[in-house]
């Protein structure tokens, strides 16, 4: 379950749970053509392009089949602050003569001398790299350091927004699915999960075609190879945050000697399993929603009252009571109720970026108070859902696809009760909904690809991995594990709160990073901002 952060914050994200759309577990790999996200069969090399000794940025150095893509030229044209294009690749890369897809991709040439492409990710499953890298001409994503020397390029990975994006249900629809209960109590409720989770992903195949099945981690891995290629790089630099850092470790287990700068902020490994991904984040929502509380009660005014356990415990109170009984929202389209599903997706959202407490704050009093419209407007920054009703991306509709693709969940129900029990030991908020969270997977339609496997990136250039440690959706833990399986990994800490750190506030991290990406300088082993 991950998931990027709306742009409105341009933080990124991680995502949580089966209403807030998210599976339980994110890994890599894609069976027809290597053993997994990390490996580097000669299966892998020999479809994925590239992998070994620096050569060429071409298709002189890529395999035969896949020359015409690897060789292609961009043209660009102008597009607000940005220069677009896109790239064509293979649905599948086993068969590189079969049908096409076009992805979508812009640029922001850099301020000063490019040292040439620095290609940005904002995570997700479904986050537009497009949009991210777009916020780049204004300011944010990187700082004016990095944006002197570098040309800033996003790209739509396959299945999003701009590129062929999955396309599941209408609006209306995905109002009432995103609504639901995130928390089945009883028997018919986890049957009623099930089957909206088995109607959803059967909507997807249906509308989507066979690009359902070629929307895995390792297959964006390999466009972001063919992407490298195409701007004439020998090597790509790279900054992925949250899932973004999935897609990033992924291609340096593919193409360890094609790894350039690359940083990993807010790191999901890819070795963890669902129920150790599920685990984690909700132990990492608790700890930030603690983290939110204990702030909230320091306050004069806040409505959870004056200390820690009181302030969690209402809060607990709050989403069982909206489980049965929803507040009244108005303006929002067609959802005129605000549930426990939406409820919750508003709480998290501002679990993400520290300077959302104050806005969580008043949402509660009005919720509190019986009006649902403030924490239904930040459910709406979480879903990149507009008040009308619209969906600004397909985020929500992509997520399924791509983790359960990249990672196999079980149809077993009593294994989510057993780990809901579980998980509430230690994470009494938010610990059942995301155990049941993998249900999604569980459900859908399409085999997995994928499984979790150690990516070491043997070979590769040095790695900085950046964790923070109240972290919700990443715990600090999956950086530092990520960082030691790394053959070069590096690791930066972050002593903080929020999702991610580079360009979050700190001038310390933000200036660490810059020395990398600018002057290769590799922090000291145990830094700490």
């Amino acid at each position: 379950m991950v998931r990027r952060r709306s742009l409105a914050g341009l933080a990124s994200t991680t995502v949580l749970g089966l209403a807030l759309a998210g599976c339980s577990g994110s890994g890599g790999g894609d069976s027809t053509t290597q053993s997994s996200a990390g490996g580097q069969s000669s299966a892998a090399s020999a479809s994925a392009g590239p992998s070994g000794a620096a050569g060429s940025a071409g298709a002189a150095a890529a395999p035969a089949d896949l020359a015409k893509f690897y060789d292609q030229k961009l043209k660009w044209t102008d597009c607000g602050h940005a220069k677009c294009t896109d790239l064509t690749v293979p649905v599948d890369y086993a068969k590189p003569g079969g049908p096409t897809i076009k992805l979508a991709i812009d640029k922001i040439p850099a301020t000063g001398d490019s040292k040439g492409a620095l290609v940005v990710n904002p995570g997700g499953p479904g986050g537009s790299g497009v949009d991210y890298a777009a916020a780049a001409a204004s300011g944010y994503v990187v700082s004016k350091t990095v944006r002197s020397s570098y040309d800033v390029v996003g790209f739509d990975p396959r299945g999003v927004q701009r590129s062929a994006p999955i396309t599941c249900y209408g609006d209306a629809q995905m109002d009432t699915y995103l609504g639901e209960d995130p928390t089945p109590d009883t028997a018919a409720e986890q049957q009623q999960v099930a089957k909206d989770s088995r109607a959803f992903g059967n909507a997807c195949v249906d509308k989507t075609g066979d690009l359902i099945k070629h929307v895995s981690t390792v297959e964006v891995a390999k466009d972001m190879d063919v992407l490298r290629a195409a701007l004439g790089d020998d090597k790509l630099n790279y900054l992925g945050k949250s899932y973004g850092t999935f897609i990033g470790s992924t291609y340096a287990g593919l193409f360890p000697k094609r790894v350039g700068r690359f940083v990993l902020d807010g790191v999901v490994p890819p070795d963890i399993t669902g129920t150790q991904m599920g685990l984690g984040q909700a132990k990492g929502f608790e700890q930030a929603t603690r983290s939110y509380v204990r702030d909230c009660v320091a306050q004069s005014n806040c409505p959870l009252g004056t200390n820690l356990d009181d302030g969690m415990a209402r809060i607990r109170k709050f989403i069982k009571q909206v489980d049965t009984k929803p507040l009244k929202v108005t303006g929002q389209g067609d959802v005129t109720k605000l549930t426990e599903g939406w409820a919750t997706m508003g709480i998290a959202e501002a679990m993400y970026d520290k300077n959302s407490w104050p806005t969580l704050t008043d949402a509660f009093q009005a919720a509190f108070n019986g009006s649902g419209d403030k924490l239904m407007a930040l459910a709406d920054q979480y879903a990149e859902r507009n008040s009308d009703g619209t969906y600004s991306g397909n985020i929500m509709q992509a997520i399924n696809a791509v983790n359960c693709l990249d990672r196999a969940g079980s149809s077993d129900l009593a294994s989510y009760r057993q780990d809901a029990a579980t998980f509430a030991k230690v994470a009494p908020t938010w610990g059942p909904m995301l155990a049941w969270g993998g249900l999604a997977c569980g459900e859908w339609p399409v085999k997995a690809t994928g499984k979790p496997e150690r990516i070491t990136a043997k070979g590769s250039g040095p790695i900085l991995v950046v964790g923070t440690t109240r972290d919700p959706a990443t715990p600090y833990e999956w950086a530092q594990r990520l960082a030691k399986e790394l053959d070069n990994g590096h690791l930066l800490t972050y002593d903080g709160d929020g999702h991610t750190a580079y360009m979050m506030g700190s001038s310390c991290v933000d200036g660490v990073v810059d020395a990398y990406l600018v002057d290769g300088t590799v922090p000291a082993a145990g830094k700490a901002c």
